[in-house]
C-alpha cells in the first residue's frame, strides 16, 4: 500500500491503449503526472507522440487486433521500462448501425477494436501481471450495461468487456492480478464531439454545446464529463488503494443509469 502523501503509481509502469486521444490520454497524463513510466498505444503515429511529449510517455505503434502487434506492444514496453504493473484497455470505437444493417465485415470489425484488442493486449500481459501482481482496467462504456439506438456491434463489443472482466478476476486473482471494468458516460473526447456534430446536423441544433446540453438533459448532473475525471477513476482503480476491488464494474455517467425512463415526462411536475 502507498504511504500517506505519496502516489502508489510511482515507480509502476502502465501501458495504455488507445492512448492517443481522448481518455486514454488523459489517463496516460495522469499516471505519468503520479510517477509511473507510461507507454502509450495505438495504429495512429502523430497522436502517440503528441501524448508522449506532453507527459515523457513512449509511443508504440501497434493494431492491437492482431495478436502478434499485441505481444510485440507488450515486449517492448517490458523492454524499455523492465517490466509491466499496470495495462489499461481502452481502444474502442466502430459499430453504430442496427443489426439489419450490420455486415459480416463491419460486425467483425467492431469485434476486433472493441473486443479482441482488450484480449489481446491482457493476454500478451498476464506472464508480467502475475510476476509482478499487477492490475488491469478495461474501459467499457455505458453501452456495456445498456442498449442505444443503431449501435448492434459497438454494444455487444462493450458488453463483452465486461465478461472479459469478470472470466480474468477470477481465473487470475488467485494470482494477486486485479481485474475491473469502468463504465463511462458521456465523455468529452474527439469522437463523442464528432457524435455531438453528427447529432446537430440531424436534429436542427444550432452548436456541439447545444447537442452535448441534450444528450445530458436527462443525466442528474445535467453534463457529459471531462476526460480527466475518467482518468481520476481508472487511477484509483490500477493503484493499490484499490487492492481487494476486482471483477467489478464501476459505472461513471453523471447518474443516467439511475433514470426511469418512463418517469420523465412527470419530471416538468417537479416544484
Amino acid at each position: 500500500m502507498s504511504s500517506l502523501g505519496g502516489s502508489s503509481l510511482t515507480g509502476k509502469v502502465a501501458l495504455v491503449s488507445g492512448g492517443g486521444t481522448g481518455i486514454g490520454a488523459a489517463i496516460a497524463e495522469r499516471f505519468a503526472a503520479e510517477g509511473a513510466r507510461v507507454a502509450v498505444v495505438g495504429r495512429r503515429p502523430q497522436p502517440l507522440q503528441e501524448v508522449a511529449a506532453r507527459c515523457g510517455a513512449k509511443a508504440v505503434v501497434a493494431d492491437l487486433t492482431d495478436s502478434s502487434q499485441a505481444a510485440a506492444a507488450v515486449a517492448e514496453t517490458v523492454a524499455e521500462f523492465g517490466g509491466l504493473d499496470i495495462v489499461v484497455a481502452n481502444a474502442g470505437g466502430h459499430g453504430f448501425a442496427s443489426v439489419a444493417d450490420t455486415d459480416d465485415a463491419a460486425w467483425q470489425a467492431s469485434l476486433n477494436v472493441n473486443l479482441t484488442t482488450a484480449f489481446t493486449t491482457v493476454r500478451a500481459a498476464l506472464g508480467q501481471l502475475v510476476e509482478r501482481r499487477g492490475s488491469v482496467v478495461v474501459i467499457s462504456s455505458l453501452a456495456g450495461v445498456f442498449a442505444g439506438p443503431n449501435v448492434a456491434g459497438y454494444t455487444v463489443g462493450k458488453h463483452a468487456l465486461i465478461g472479459l472482466t469478470k472470466s480474468l478476476a477470477r481465473d487470475y486473482g488467485v494470482h494477486g492480478v486485479r481485474v475491473n471494468t469502468l463504465c463511462p458516460g458521456w465523455v468529452r473526447t474527439p469522437m463523442a464531439d464528432e457524435e455531438m456534430d453528427e447529432y446537430a446536423r440531424h436534429a436542427s441544433v444550432s452548436s456541439r454545446e447545444e447537442a452535448y446540453a441534450r444528450v445530458t438533459a436527462n443525466v442528474p448532473l445535467r453534463r457529459a464529463a471531462e476526460p480527466a475525471e475518467m482518468a481520476a477513476i481508472v487511477r484509483f482503480l490500477a493503484s493499490d488503494e484499490a487492492s481487494y476491488i476486482t471483477g467489478a464494474t464501476i459505472i461513471a455517467d453523471g447518474g443516467a443509469h439511475i433514470v426511469d425512463l418512463p418517469t420523465i415526462a412527470f419530471d416538468a411536475m417537479a416544484p
